[in-house]
């Protein structure tokens, strides 16, 4: 196989996006078909299902060795062999693409020995395309982003759930934090990386196609990206689950996982 070409491949997820966009658009707050996925994996629509399809025709088309993992297909374990991967979510946040809100995404990544090389974070009601590639820098609909430069944790401006500032998640003490909430997590860590909100936080474990695009986004973007407990990230794993994720401005990591361990943060 050739060598990694990371812009190359985000032109290509970003014409995808833009395809899935379209898809979605058609359907949106038009009285789509949804029903509960088995064992507790959430709502699915028949635009996730349309979407899912449409890509993975034209994104194996386009590099047919790739490997392919998506909320919306059937796993394939011939994925682990590939040295590269797309890992996409056709949408991410469908339970607010059903209710008809606009926050919803499509989140697209390739994937190379376990790490994102090219995302692309797409929100059409939103008219914002977030966009990475390897070493290339972060940029919202093609200006440059950086995350936040904040230093100091109390007042942080942090994107979790309510159920995230219970005292059980925090050994060391619960910080105090302005917490906010957007419920695609590809969105929070664009969000993370565009400067407006200083971290997000998911305790519990979460797929790879929810976040693998937002994470290189927000590196890129200069944020600090990990699991809750402060290790690093790795993708197209066995069973693509990753414990938790903390992504923030780089000089308020230490201070939240310290939070979270009870004073026992990594060196």
């Amino acid at each position: 196989m050739p060598a990694a070409d990371p812009a190359a491949d985000l032109a290509l997820l970003t014409d995808a996006a833009r395809i899935a966009g379209e898809i979605a658009l058609r359907h949106f707050r038009r009285g789509v078909t949804a029903w509960d996925k088995p064992e507790g994996h959430g709502p699915v629509t028949e635009a996730d299902l349309e979407i899912d399809r449409v890509l993975r025709a034209g994104l194996m088309a386009a590099r047919p060795d790739y490997g392919w993992l998506s909320e919306e297909s059937a796993d394939e374990p011939a994925r682990l062999g590939a040295r590269r991967v797309f890992i996409i979510d056709p949408i991410d946040g469908t339970r607010a693409f059903i209710a008809g809100d606009k926050a919803w995404a499509h989140s697209l990544a390739v994937v190379e020995g376990g790490r994102p090389i090219a995302g692309v974070v797409h929100l059409p009601m939103l008219e914002r395309t977030y966009a990475a590639a390897l070493r290339g820098g972060a940029s919202m609909n093609g200006a440059a982003i950086a995350a936040s430069s904040r230093a100091d944790l109390a007042g942080a401006k942090v994107l979790a759930t309510a159920a995230l500032m219970e005292p059980s998640w925090w050994p060391g003490g619960v910080p105090n934090l302005d917490r906010h909430f957007r419920t695609s997590l590809a969105y929070r860590l664009c969000l993370v990386a565009e400067g407006r909100f200083d971290a997000m936080l998911t305790f519990r474990d979460t797929w790879e196609w929810d976040v693998a695009a937002g994470d290189l986004i927000a590196r890129e973007a200069g944020a600090r990206v990990t699991t809750r407990a402060g290790g690093a990230t790795c993708y197209n794993a066995a069973r693509p689950l990753l414990p938790g994720l903390v992504s923030c401005a780089p000089a308020l990591h230490a201070a939240l996982v310290a939070r979270l361990d009870g004073g026992m943060a990594p060196d």
